[in-house]
């Protein structure tokens, strides 16, 4: 399946395609976050097991229009060789109000990145990455920022892979979801 995949941009007009784009996932694991000393005497990960549940990432790219200007938001894709979309990622930047951007104009921050639950495993969405840092570095942005949760040991591994640096834990970053911690990644890209 790998090799009929082709990738490219979705332009700004038809990004409402981009919720085509199915995002989940079924785990049993989760990243404990154990404290030593109350912190300070650092902090360790442990994979543990977990009572398997779901979560949908289900996208409204409505709602992303109805908080933020995407004039400045980026979507690369990934179509089959039925021209469906299987995957993408969004690369937000300069826009005002988005905290992730931390107020700054040379951060680029992963905003989503999904592969179809069938397509996965096939490098998609290592491919979509890398043409997302490409893109950020091409365009003079000097860090790129990810954030994912302690229960998507998928995400953690991967940006963990990708060389990205773990320089944040939020443990009370989601109110409505009390047992995942907010993980923010940052990768240096002056380099």
């Amino acid at each position: 399946m790998k090799n009929n995949i082709t990738y490219g941009e979705l332009p700004l007009e038809n990004i409402k395609e981009y919720e085509n784009i199915s995002m989940n996932y079924t785990t049993n694991k989760k990243y404990q976050i154990k404290k030593i000393n109350n912190g300070l005497g650092g902090i360790i990960f442990e994979l543990v097991d977990v009572p398997e549940f779901y979560k949908d990432f289900g996208v409204k790219v409505e709602h992303w229009k109805e908080i933020f200007d995407l004039t400045n938001w980026k979507f690369f894709v990934a179509y089959n060789a039925k021209n469906e979309l299987v995957a993408g990622c969004v690369v937000a930047t300069k826009t005002a109000n988005c905290r992730m951007l931390e107020g700054r104009d040379d951060i680029a921050v992963l905003w989503d990145i999904r592969v179809s639950n069938e397509y996965k495993r096939q490098g998609i969405g290592q491919k979509l990455f890398d043409m997302a840092i490409k893109w950020a570095k091409d365009s003079g942005f000097k860090t790129f920022k990810v954030e994912c949760q302690n229960t998507n040991t998928s995400a953690v591994k991967f940006y963990h892979k990708q060389g990205m640096e773990l320089c944040a834990i939020n443990e009370f970053a989601y109110p409505d979801y009390p047992n995942e911690a907010q993980l923010l990644w940052y990768l240096n890209l002056k380099d």
